[in-house]
């Protein structure tokens, strides 16, 4: 007598609902030739994007474009080789770049954006200055935020920006910065933003809005959540743990109001 038949597989492609190496199949024990060939392509992506030139200048030349105070600066990491091997220097000004800045600074502002490098340099060539396109025309208006300065940082970590921030004299900080090439997506860009920026600040006291690129969150949708982030983290002088993003929600407050008591 025979047993009950087999269930019948799920005809769903889970392939089509996410970029993550599922339903790959094998060919005895190995992975079937395409496959593996998918995944040495991504890693040799993920690896060019981590040693991609910075374009720097361009970057400048680009932003150029939006009418506000553009320049460069780099931090204590000679090269890219000596950035990947000593991320305490990439959270460091260099002593050219800090005078630079300390001479140029006019007065204090709400606003300070450094654009870094980061760990893609790929992800701020491609999507930096789409974002700021989109993101600045959400700062304008009767409630705007004063921007005072835009920094295009060579050699950059996240914390490099406290410096920045601190010598610009900002109520703010928005870096954006490219993150670490996974597999699935070599061009992310990452958003962090502080609040009364200084070095010695911590991950805990940043917001991060990321997966910034073409699969993942789109110039638009990440527009609006920084947006709302710089005005309900004005208004409430502070970021980090003690702002949650509920841009989705409700609107922002007005910039010098304060929460209930």
């Amino acid at each position: 007598m025979s047993g009950p038949p087999a269930p019948a597989r799920p005809t769903l492609d889970l392939r089509a609902l996410t970029p993550a190496r599922v339903a790959l199949g094998r060919c005895g024990a190995s992975l079937p030739t395409g496959s593996l060939l998918n995944f040495t392509l991504d890693h040799a992506r993920a690896r060019d994007a981590v040693h991609a030139a910075f374009e720097a200048e361009r970057i400048v030349d680009d932003l150029a474009a939006f009418g506000l105070p553009v320049s460069a600066a780099r931090s204590r990491a000679v090269d890219r080789r000596d950035y990947l091997r000593r991320p305490d220097l990439g959270r460091q000004l260099d002593a050219a770049s800090a005078a630079c800045l300390s001479v140029g600074t006019a007065r204090s502002c709400e606003l300070a954006i450094v654009i870094g490098d980061g760990l893609s340099p790929t992800a701020v060539h491609r999507h930096a200055a789409p974002l700021l396109k989109r993101l600045l025309p959400l700062l304008s208006g009767a409630e705007a935020v004063a921007i005072g300065h835009i920094i295009v940082a060579s050699g950059a970590r996240v914390a490099l920006g406290d410096e920045v921030g601190a010598i610009l004299g900002a109520r703010m900080l928005l870096m954006l910065i490219g993150e670490r090439p996974g597999l699935s997506a070599p061009d992310s860009l990452g958003a962090y933003l502080t609040f009364a920026p200084r070095p010695g600040r911590t991950d805990a006291e940043r917001n991060c809005v990321s997966n910034i690129h073409g699969a993942g969150l789109s110039h638009d949708e990440a527009a609006v959540k920084i947006a709302w982030l710089i005005r309900e983290g004005l208004a409430r002088q502070v970021t980090g743990v003690a702002l949650k993003d509920d841009s989705g929600e409700r609107a922002p407050r007005r910039i010098g109001t304060h929460p209930p008591e």
